[in-house]
């Protein structure tokens, strides 16, 4: 497959149940054979999207000095500010040529997990700064489940198997900065290629020129979303849990050609985890005799634990 399928949410949110069993087939097929979808019909409405955008180039362009003090030590950059470098791809010593924030779930009614999970970092300098990326949260959080009760449908499962264990699940939305190239990188990446850790990432950001997939042949081929696109990929949770069923594909943002090297670019993924306790053991119905199990059981929070020492986020 050399081009990213493109699926409209309105189909399977549809009456009609021959559109739904259509948009269960075309996101199943992509999703097995490179790993993403451009998805149209998302909760995010164009003025939501602006008014992020906006919040998040006035914190990139705060002084260091004041971004840093949102930096918390101690919690692997769960929450608020990761500075510049610090977050490499498995198995790379450079590290990435960006700086990303990160906001975290908002626990209704479940006071054990409000402990667990980092509390969100509040930004003084900028307002509405919070109040806005709690609102792209939330929207995307709701067009992920939509997703994934189309991809349970798809596995064989019912379609809430995934309700009660994405409900106030440990997700994380992070608009990225990759700022002007300065220097030569000497083998560092805006983004080196990796893997996702989680079940989806949906992906604000995607329409320029940046993003590559690799697909099955090794070749790498441009991704990119019209501007009322969101980007989603299957994540490594998804692929253990599905027996590789659903791809969880390499990818990469590579750097611009010299000639932009003074440009910016902002990128915002949403990845979707459950909660910490979730078995990620090897779905019955994706094993059979032509696919052994690929993978040893283990639970969400134990799989995130590993990757993040992985990535140098946790020590």
């Amino acid at each position: 497959m050399n081009t990213i399928p493109s699926v409209h949410l309105a189909d399977f949110l549809s009456d009609d149940p021959i559109r739904k069993e259509k948009f269960i087939k075309e996101i199943g097929n992509a999703y097995e054979n490179i790993g993403f979808v451009a998805l149209k019909g998302h909760f995010l409405d164009d003025k939501l999207v602006a008014n992020l955008y906006e919040e998040v180039k006035n914190f990139f362009d705060l002084p260091l000095e004041i971004k840093e003090k949102y930096e918390i030590p101690g919690i692997g950059g769960q929450r608020g500010y990761v500075s510049f470098g610090k977050e490499a791809a498995k198995g790379k010593k450079e590290g990435d040529l960006k700086e990303f924030w990160h906001f975290g779930q908002y626990v209704e009614d479940n006071p054990a997990l409000e402990a667990e999970y980092p509390a969100n970092v509040i930004v003084e300098e900028l307002p509405k700064f919070n109040e806005i990326g709690k609102e792209t949260y939330r929207m995307l959080e709701k067009t992920a489940k939509y997703v994934l009760r189309a991809l349970a449908l798809h596995l064989g499962l019912e379609e809430t198997y995934f309700d009660n264990y994405i409900k106030n699940g440990n997700s994380i939305l992070r608009p990225i900065h990759y700022p002007p190239i300065q220097d030569e990188p000497k083998g560092a990446e805006r983004a080196a290629a990796h893997g996702d850790i989680n079940l989806i990432t949906l992906l604000m950001g995607a329409q320029g020129k940046g993003l590559q997939v690799q697909n099955h042949k090794g070749e790498w081929i441009d991704a990119m979303a019209e501007p009322d696109e969101l980007m989603i990929n299957v994540g490594d949770m998804l692929s253990r849990h599905s027996n590789n069923k659903l791809k969880s594909t390499i990818h990469r943002v590579i750097n611009p050609p010299r000639e932009l090297w003074g440009t910016s670019r902002y990128s915002i993924p949403f990845f979707m985890h459950p909660i910490s306790e979730m078995k990620l053991d090897v779905l019955e119905n994706c094993i059979d005799e032509n696919n052994p199990k690929q993978f040893d059981d283990i639970t969400a929070g134990e799989f995130l634990d590993e990757r993040l020492r992985d990535l140098g986020l946790k020590k």
